[in-house]
């Protein structure tokens, strides 16, 4: 017994291309870049906050250490700017996972990129504009579809148009 054979005649060729193409035109752009965008921003950040707790959220010794030798920052004492950079890298991140005050956690780890750019590690502009730029497309276009933010922008605000682009 032979296996049925499958052919496509051009026309359906055509149908199917157009579908295919009008399906990706609906998706948008926040949708597309944004997610893999918070994806890969809030694992930097998380995976460096990690390194400077023991268990769930104790800083550690070599933290405060870190803080004041290596990323001395005017202004601020050493042991309260380990603390939010510490915080920080673990509350905005988790926020931008689920897509929750997404812009706000962008701009907020936007802000200590500059921090970082311009006080610890300036010769490291090129990874740093890599975040800058992925913080950035979430902070102007939104998290985009796959996010709590767009979940809840539809439930409280239904006669509103959510953000496409």
């Amino acid at each position: 017994m032979s296996a049925p054979s499958f052919s496509l005649r051009p026309s359906q060729l055509t149908w199917l291309a157009a579908r295919l193409l009008d399906n990706l035109d609906s998706v948008s752009l926040a949708t597309v870049v944004s997610t893999p965008a918070r994806l890969f921003i809030a694992t930097v950040f998380l995976l460096s906050g990690r390194t400077k707790v023991e268990g769930l959220l104790t800083v550690k010794d070599s933290t405060y250490v870190l803080f004041e030798y290596e990323y001395a920052l005017p202004l601020i004492p050493s042991e309260v700017a380990a603390h939010l950079a510490t915080y920080a890298e673990h509350l905005f991140p988790v926020l931008l996972l689920m897509g929750l005050a997404s812009r706000l956690s962008a701009a907020a780890l936007l802000g200590m990129t500059a921090v970082i750019q311009i006080f610890v590690y300036p010769e490291a502009w090129m990874t740093h504009l890599g975040w800058a730029a992925a913080l950035a497309f979430i902070l102007f276009r939104g998290p985009g579809a796959l996010s709590l933010d767009y979940l809840i922008r539809r439930r409280l605000m239904p006669g509103r148009p959510t953000p496409t682009a």
